[in-house]
């Protein structure tokens, strides 16, 4: 069976990043103005778009209930924690969430732009792919990050 005929619905793979989406990336990699970015695809738009941001205070858990239970979403994290020898440290984490309650086209218009859209973060320490929460809860991020 040959698949060559069929028409692929992406072809292009990947969603545009408009200058505010990678503006407000900068804010939180270079400036620390969020704790956390969550970006949505438009599709009719054809750009990822900044869905929420938390602010500095905010923590993991206020990031977690900000992610839709039945849809998927990129999120951006910045974890500060102290390593063993009393240092301060920051890792960015990029988030592709993808609950397995989700439609099947939203999980893959996600899958299909995920690397091109990863590709415009600078500075990412670490990748999660998360079809439910105990993939990326705290613990996870703590043990990638140390």
């Amino acid at each position: 069976m040959s698949f060559r005929g069929l028409s692929r619905p992406n072809a292009t793979s990947g969603m545009g990043m408009p200058d505010p989406s990678k503006n407000t990336y900068m804010e939180l990699q270079r400036k620390k103005a969020h704790r956390y970015v969550i970006f949505k695809i438009d599709e009719k738009k054809k750009e990822v778009l900044v869905d929420k941001t938390g602010g500095p205070a905010e923590t993991y858990d206020d990031f977690t209930a900000s992610l839709p239970e039945n849809d998927c979403r990129y999120a951006v994290y910045d974890y500060d924690f102290v390593t063993s020898d009393n240092c301060q440290k920051s890792k960015i984490f990029f988030i592709a969430w993808s609950p397995s309650t989700s439609k099947i086209r939203a999980k893959m218009l996600y899958a299909t732009s995920k690397d091109r859209f990863r590709r415009e973060l600078e500075g990412i320490h670490y990748e999660i792919q998360a079809t439910d929460p105990t993939e990326m809860d705290l613990e996870v991020i703590r043990d990638r990050a140390n």
